[in-house]
């Protein structure tokens, strides 16, 4: 097997006031109008040209990303006879290390319902209305995306560097319980699979 994938196409864009504007509010910029905030208070100039400026460059850079939004990502994928023997074995060392990647540089998490995780980390009936309602996520809502991608984890561990359950284990039940949870594992990473990315 061979995978050639390449990064997504890019586009010109200019943050310069953009930038300047997270960096001195952060996410709570003032709400300007055209009479200022108030008696005697305008939009700081130091502002207002950073704008028209990103606007400018904004402008000459349209007719540029014309051309440079036709681009697509390259994928070239070569799969090999032997690449499907045991394919299970095959891409279990391709997503591994892209599932602990996803964890550590991850931005935010999706609904993961109760039935999937432990007790312990269950949304009660008022949380999950206040999320259908409001949108307001409940104290392990973050908890439990790590919980799932844990467990999709240790599955893709399991069947990429590990032996067999059967050759792990003497014990029968020893073996079903860890057999239960590698399969949990690879159905989370089915139900879950339209919510692996960052």
């Amino acid at each position: 097997m061979k995978v050639k994938i390449s990064k997504y196409p890019s586009r010109l864009t200019s943050n310069i006031y953009t930038n300047y504007m997270q960096k001195k509010y952060g996410f709570d910029w003032p709400d300007y109008n055209p009479k200022g905030l108030g008696p005697g208070k305008v939009e700081p100039f130091a502002e207002v040209w950073r704008e028209k400026l990103e606007d400018f460059l904004q402008a000459c850079y349209t007719p540029i990303n014309y051309f440079l939004d036709k681009r697509t990502q390259k994928i070239k994928v070569r799969i090999d006879r032997w690449d499907t023997w045991s394919m299970d074995h095959t891409l279990a060392p391709i997503i591994l290390p892209m599932l602990i990647q996803l964890k550590e540089t991850k931005h935010g998490a999706p609904y993961v319902e109760n039935v999937d995780v432990p007790e312990e980390l269950h949304a009660n009936v008022h949380q999950k209305v206040n999320y259908k309602t409001n949108g307001e996520t409940d104290p392990h809502w973050f908890d439990r995306w790590d919980w799932v991608l844990d467990e999709m984890i240790y599955a893709f561990d399991c069947k990429a560097n590990k032996d067999d359950v059967y050759m792990r284990f003497e014990d029968n039940e020893e073996m079903q319980i860890e057999q239960e949870r590698i399969s949990n594992g690879f159905r989370l990473f089915g139900k879950y699979y339209e919510n692996l990315w960052d």
